[in-house]
């Protein structure tokens, strides 16, 4: 990972990464703790782990990264993000809204609201999506 991706996450870290990392941690254990929430346990899950660290990584469409599609990127995958959208995308979404505007007011915050209001788009519509490092190089 660049040294400028490092210096981001620690500070991400410190101006409310944790914390929503956290919640997209609860949110995973309590759609696990329902069998039938499983499915979207393990997106909540991977997406806590980008946005505890989400410089150095992007989102993108699955299909469109994998060149085919599959159960969570066809209309069983539009099922299952209107789903989570009720069950927690809402909230999530929300709780990284409040967080960029809270950011934004300073020009030192600016960045970290903009990956905030990124991953609100995420919170709403996860399901079909693929989280994959941002430089495409190889590591060798």
């Amino acid at each position: 990972m660049p040294l400028l991706s490092v210096i981001l996450n620690v500070l991400w870290l410190l101006t409310g990464g944790l914390w929503m990392a956290v919640g997209w941690l609860i949110a995973a254990v309590l759609l696990a703790v329902t069998i039938i929430g499983l499915p979207w346990a393990r997106a909540a899950f991977s997406i806590a782990g980008y946005t505890l660290l989400p410089f150095g990584y992007r989102v993108v469409r699955r299909d469109a990264h994998l060149g085919q599609s599959d159960l969570g990127t066809g209309p069983l995958g539009v099922l299952g993000n209107l789903i989570w959208l009720v069950l927690a995308g809402w909230w999530l979404a929300l709780a990284h809204v409040v967080e960029a505007v809270l950011l934004a007011i300073t020009i030192i915050g600016i960045p970290f609201a903009w990956a905030h209001l990124k991953l609100a788009g995420l919170a709403l519509w996860p399901i079909g999506r693929m989280i994959v490092p941002a430089d495409p190089r190889p590591l060798m």
